[in-house]
């Protein structure tokens, strides 16, 4: 009985596994602008650059290429308090996205990769899943 419980088992991961695999980085990126255009255009602009003092730059953004996990959690817990974004001193707050796991990867892979930035990994659902709120603190 319990070896036909772990064959059921078995077969279920399985056959999850192949229903839902990983996006290459290229269709979660294509998939990232869309997601981009609906929630991060409207503060953060088609080129990426923000509003000084007022809405960061994603664009050669020093704190988004040096701060992956804490930016992901920033999108998925929302963010408020001070960040240094190139010498630049933010003071806001950013509303959780209301984004799942995978729209989160697509849309962080799209802006590393944007505006002349350029992340050689590829974020996954799964490492968002990982990223707990408290890497914010």
């Amino acid at each position: 009985m319990k070896l036909l419980i772990v064959g059921y088992i078995l077969t279920l991961s399985g056959t999850a596994a192949l229903l839902y695999q990983e996006k290459s980085k290229e269709e979660s990126i294509v998939a990232g602008e869309e997601i981009y255009q609906d929630f991060c255009l409207q503060c953060h602009l088609t080129t990426g650059a923000g509003v000084s003092g007022v809405f960061p730059p994603l664009k050669n953004s020093d704190y988004l290429m040096n701060n992956i996990e804490k930016s992901i959690a920033g999108i998925k817990f929302g963010l408020k308090g001070e960040i240094i974004v190139n010498d630049e001193i933010y003071d806001g707050v950013m509303a959780k996205q209301g984004l799942d796991h995978e729209e989160i990867a697509d849309v962080m892979n799209y802006i590393l990769n944007q505006w002349g930035n350029s992340y050689d990994k590829q974020i996954t659902h799964q490492q968002v899943r990982e990223v707990q709120k408290s890497v914010l603190d």
